[in-house]
């Protein structure tokens, strides 16, 4: 795992006042879950499941799907390198820029790593294995559900792990956990800490062809997810109505601020989703990151360290309308100076 990567609130501590590097929205009211797990004492203990067979078997009844159809794992992250260790060896192709994990884990497990910049390059690709982020971190551009099935039927000798972490943010229409049901080379990743807004508690799960999932359970360490986070998924899945992403109001925020960040000079990318990745015309991400910490209490996510991007992109990821207000006006002063 690389330094600098996602939400590093942990460095600065008390000096932040307004998160905008994590892609998750921080004002949620989680009061329900803490009283439900305050009333769960005994979880700690005793150990947990050593498999989270209760929370697949509980995600597979919503979905509608065969509970070996679906792994549990501490975030979506241990899945990614569950399947890098899966696929051992083999080449893999990664969508650029995109979230670094995909290739950290490749290489962690001796795979030839390819970089792709556009989806249509990966028909004839030598590639066995392909990795998408959709929507896409940083960029929060979303590949059509349509294209993305036309693609994963017709490339029948490549099998696509398709990250849908950020699903429920997206204004365009994503993968279902039924889109994999029936297919042999399709894997999706998905991310109850992203559903729930709980990124502390590292929940997430994958699903796929029986063969695949099976062979992950077989890679997968015991005990990987704890009690507390199994306790909490039940609780989360079981009030999932009462955690309705809000993707609309946090899409025209977005919008909003790349409207804003443009009106400044500051270059932004078109985004389907609550985040968007931006350029600066002088100075670097990182001198803006410590700034705004210093001076306004703000972070941001400094994204140089996205493959292909250079030191002047940054990522913010839409707030409240009140908070964004105090962003875009830090912004201003950043740019007079």
């Amino acid at each position: 795992m690389i330094e600098g990567h996602g939400d590093d609130l942990f460095r600065f501590n008390e000096k932040i006042r307004i998160n905008f590097s994590t892609n998750i929205p921080q004002n949620v009211n989680h009061d329900a879950l803490l009283d439900h797990l305050r009333a769960c004492g005994a979880i700690f203990s005793n150990y947990p499941e050593p498999e989270p067979r209760s929370v697949e078997r509980h995600l597979a009844e919503i979905h509608g799907l065969w509970t070996e159809q679906v792994i549990v794992t501490n975030g979506a992250t241990e899945a990614i390198y569950l399947l890098a260790h899966l696929f051992a060896g083999k080449k893999s192709a990664i969508l650029a820029p995109t979230f670094r994990e995909y290739q950290d884990a490749a290489r962690l497990f001796s795979h030839s790593v390819t970089f792709i910049n556009s989806i249509n390059e990966i028909d004839g690709h030598e590639a066995d294995v392909v990795w998408l982020c959709n929507p896409n971190n940083p960029t929060g551009q979303v590949f059509e559900r349509t294209l993305l099935l036309e693609m994963v039927d017709k490339c029948l000798d490549k099998t696509f792990i398709i990250d849908q972490a950020y699903a429920l943010y997206s204004v365009k229409p994503v993968l279902t956990e039924k889109d994999v049901e029936d297919r042999e080379n399709l894997i999706a990743l998905h991310s109850l800490t992203k559903q729930f807004m709980v990124p502390g508690l590292r929940i997430g799960y994958a699903t796929g062809p029986v063969k695949i999932i099976n062979a992950m359970r077989w890679l997968r360490m015991p005990w990987s997810v704890n009690s507390l986070a199994i306790a909490a998924s039940h609780f989360l899945l079981d009030h999932r109505n009462e955690y309705k992403v809000d993707y609309l109001t946090l899409h025209s925020e977005a919008e909003r601020l790349t409207a804003s960040l443009r009106s400044l000079g500051i270059s932004a990318v078109p985004t389907d989703c609550n985040f968007l990745l931006a350029l600066l015309p002088f100075g670097t991400a990182s001198d803006l990151k410590n700034w705004l910490v210093e001076k306004h209490g703000i972070l941001i996510r400094d994204a140089s360290n996205f493959e292909g991007l250079t030191p002047d992109y940054f990522r913010i990821a839409a707030q409240s309308r009140e908070e964004n207000d105090l962003f875009i006006k830090s912004m201003k002063e950043w740019m007079s100076l």
